[in-house]
């Protein structure tokens, strides 16, 4: 696999993030996710049913606030913070994906993220002030 190759399936898993729709083609159909979350973390296997956790993460259309991308030998490794309106309300989130790719699709998704946010704990941690001050 080729690094570009690597990058046209990452390419096709951020444009669908973005669009608050994961793409169909984005994993492989043995895919596995291995999500840490705040307080938790868990595995997910299958194509179908990684594309449904994030199908949930990223369910309504955003925007990257920040976006890195470092290539690895078999995929990238991703960095981001996204924000998106929901319900009337802004959230952000903070994730670093650890993505293999093989045969141009996601094969194993290592996923880290510090939760999601709404706009006036954003505001909070922008202004420098830690929980329970």
């Amino acid at each position: 696999m080729t690094p570009r190759s690597n990058a046209a399936a990452v390419d096709r898993l951020l444009a669908g993030i973005e669009a608050g729709t994961v793409p169909d083609d984005a994993f492989s159909d043995d895919a596995v996710l291995d999500a840490t979350v705040p307080n938790w973390r868990f595995s997910v296997q299958g194509g179908h049913a990684v594309r449904a956790q994030l199908g949930h993460w990223f369910a309504a259309p955003g925007r990257f606030l920040s976006l890195g991308r470092t290539p690895l030998p078999e995929g990238e490794l991703v960095e981001f913070t996204l924000t998106w309106t929901e319900d009337g309300v802004e959230y952000t989130c903070h994730q670093a994906h650890i993505l293999e790719v093989a045969n141009d699709r996601v094969c194993t998704d290592t996923a880290f993220c510090g939760g999601r946010w709404p706009a006036s704990l954003v505001a909070e941690m922008q202004a420098g002030q830690a929980v329970g001050e």
